[in-house]
């Protein structure tokens, strides 16, 4: 049989320090059925002539520079636009794929045609082995009700099936948290793979992002926010007690955060993340400080 297109999409702003090692890297993939789009997002360094040398020595890799800066998940959507593979497959420009990463990806995929996307570079499951599926019912519940996060996440450690990227309208384009929505999105639609470490690569420094954001107190408070909005709706998965319980857990996340940093007598903090939030001052303390639902024990088997 042939192997599917798989469409390797590289966001890229300012990242002439590593952007070379990772084209490299998926050059090198043992898989060769890819094609490579990068997306400049208005860099201001060298990071577009760095690519496009690459580009003129493989016909598989396709440059193109935004009109405008877009941001970090329009700039994934506006990417995900020109993929024509059955699967799309992030690679940031600061990280790698293992030679055999794209290969195993696929081949995982493959095997659970239902599914409309996988993770990988998750914990050792100590009851069976990578790679299975999980329901929508089964995702959620493994996440909010046993506790063995599985939304959390990057692109870089996700593939994804075109189809089902469109058709839950891509990202959302929310700053910070657009990765978990993702997931989570898909998760009411469709079977997650799960899969083992050692496919990707994810490289960590000063310039990220994420490293930069670690001391705005809102940018993690955003993702309780957001889990509760999807949690709440009709489409979530899980029904009865187990809901209510994922609620009540996300709500108690947003009440002991407001808490902490009323404590520490950071009250502008706190009354931000408190005008963020789903509480009202009443029910702060009923959240932070009362018991969670209990659910029978068959009803997370």
């Amino acid at each position: 049989m042939p192997q599917p297109l798989v469409s390797v999409l590289m966001t890229a702003y300012n990242r002439e320090k590593y952007i070379a090692e990772a084209i490299e890297s998926v050059l090198h993939s043992t898989y060769k059925n890819w094609e490579l789009i990068i997306v400049d997002d208005r860099s201001s360094d060298h990071t577009v002539e760095i690519a496009r040398s690459y580009e003129r020595l493989d016909s598989r890799i396709r440059v193109y520079v935004n009109e405008k800066n877009l941001g970090d998940y329009q700039n994934r959507n506006q990417a995900a636009r020109y993929a024509r593979g059955k699967y799309l497959k992030y690679v940031d420009a600061d990280d790698m794929v293992y030679p055999f990463g794209l290969e195993q990806l696929v081949y995982y995929m493959e095997q659970f045609p239902e599914a409309g996307y996988g993770l990988c570079s998750l914990p050792q499951d100590q009851q069976r082995i990578y790679p299975f599926a999980l329901t929508p019912e089964q995702a959620y519940r493994r996440h909010y009700i046993e506790d063995r996060w599985i939304f959390h996440k990057a692109p870089l450690s996700a593939i994804i099936r075109t189809d089902a990227f469109w058709d839950v309208g891509g990202f959302s384009g929310d700053l910070y948290y657009g990765d978990m929505e993702m997931w989570m999105r898909l998760s009411q639609k469709y079977p997650v793979v799960l899969m083992p470490h050692g496919i990707v690569w994810y490289r960590i420094h000063g310039d990220q992002q994420n490293m930069q954001n670690k001391t705005r107190p809102e940018v993690p408070f955003s993702y309780f926010v957001v889990e509760h909005r999807l949690l709440s709706s009709k489409d979530c998965p899980l029904k009865g007690g187990e809901k209510q319980m994922a609620i009540r857990k996300v709500l108690r996340r947003q009440a002991r955060n407001i808490l902490f940093y009323a404590r520490k007598g950071r009250l502008a903090i706190a009354h931000k993340l408190l005008k963020m939030s789903d509480l009202d001052i009443f029910s702060l303390w009923k959240y932070a400080l009362g018991p969670l639902p209990k659910v029978h024990i068959t009803d997370i088997q």
